[in-house]
């Protein structure tokens, strides 16, 4: 970490999450997250996605600057909006975004909206957080 600049001014802050100052290294990382939809309306499709990404952000401290794209992927049985609407809503219309439909395996969790986003970042991909909310949390049992 640095100490600063050479001529005693502070160095840029550090990242709270794994304490690179930011702007050293930077490198392409990218974060998974997911969460249960609770019926398939544009509202609940739309809030859920909406709710997962600002968290995702939140957790990983990613401002709409860093984000290089967005992957978005549904559950078959979610047809009622486009999950990348809510993400245009947000203000994020200038980032390539795509939505995609999730591969429907035998005994898959049903109304699941899934994300993997891009982003620039001085961190290291270990110190990515993944997000996965109401009841997605079960997709991946190797996370605390």
């Amino acid at each position: 970490m640095s100490a600063g600049e050479p001529d005693g001014r502070p160095g840029p802050p550090a990242c709270s999450l794994c304490g690179v100052p930011k702007g050293d290294e930077i490198r392409v990382r990218a974060v998974r997250g997911a969460i249960r939809v609770p019926a398939d309306t544009p509202e609940h499709v739309l809030g859920a996605t909406e709710r997962l990404l600002r968290e995702i952000l939140r957790r990983n401290e990613i401002e709409p600057d860093d984000i290089v794209s967005v992957f978005f992927t549904a559950t078959e049985d979610l047809v009622s909006a486009f999950p990348a609407e809510a993400a245009r809503r947000m203000g994020l219309g200038a980032v390539p975004l795509l939505c995609a439909r999730e591969i429907p395996v035998t005994g898959s969790m049903p109304s699941v909206i899934r994300i993997l986003l891009h982003f620039h970042t001085s961190c290291s991909q270990r110190d990515v957080v993944p997000v996965y909310l109401d009841g997605a949390e079960s997709l991946r049992d190797d996370l605390d």
